[in-house]
């Protein structure tokens, strides 16, 4: 029985789509038992960089090695200011963080250009009763950790902070780290409560890091 038409033409599409997949080749040269033949062989390399954004602030996972992963740790940072203190004006330290003592470690790798960060808090901190602390009461200071360019931090508002670009070198390369110590200012006098809290009462401030 003789193939069908179409199984021909399936058959010769088949075989016309065939060099397509090859990306090797062989080359036979012959030549006589006095001569030097030569052979010649082809093969062609790609490879593929995906495009890299870590950020980490607090709890997180190591990023000075180049292995990179996810961790889905959020950290809590609690300001409690001593009787007859509040709303003097002096400073108070904060409990937790990763480095404790309300220090955050931070830090930023990419490989795509320049990098934006900033903050963003849905509004002022919350006793759910009303009275609110403003986030421009809590300030951050970056310090060097590992990296010889400190990550600056945003600065806090109700909303979302001005931006922080991080100009990459002509690299394209970014590698910044930093201690963030939060601090409350307390420069206010203001009910008693207990303001913000784990993703309640307008506590949570989320980062975010974005490049080209």
């Amino acid at each position: 029985m003789k193939p069908s038409l179409a199984l021909k033409s399936l058959l010769g599409a088949a075989a016309l789509t065939l060099p397509l997949l090859a990306f090797a080749e062989s080359n036979v040269q012959t030549g006589t038992a006095t001569s030097s033949p030569g052979a010649t062989a082809h093969l062609d390399f790609t490879i593929v960089i995906p495009k890299i954004l870590y950020l980490r602030v607090g709890t997180g996972s190591a990023y000075t090695t180049g292995a990179l992963s996810s961790v889905n740790t959020i950290d809590l940072i609690t300001f409690t200011p001593a009787a007859g203190t509040v709303g003097n004006g002096t400073a108070v330290a904060g409990t937790g963080g990763d480095i404790t003592g309300g220090v955050e470690t931070a830090a930023i790798v990419s490989n795509s250009g320049n990098v934006t960060l900033n903050a963003t808090a849905s509004g002022a901190l919350s006793d759910g009763n009303g009275d609110t602390i403003p986030f421009t009461q809590i300030t951050t200071a970056a310090t060097t950790l590992t990296s010889g360019t400190q990550l600056p931090a945003p600065v806090l508002t109700n909303g979302t902070s001005s931006n922080v670009v991080l100009t990459a070198p002509a690299t394209k390369l970014i590698t910044e780290d930093a201690k963030w110590t939060y601090s409350y200012a307390n420069a206010a006098n203001v009910p008693a409560g207990t303001y913000g809290g784990v993703n309640v009462n307008n506590g949570r401030v989320v980062y975010t890091a974005t490049m080209p």
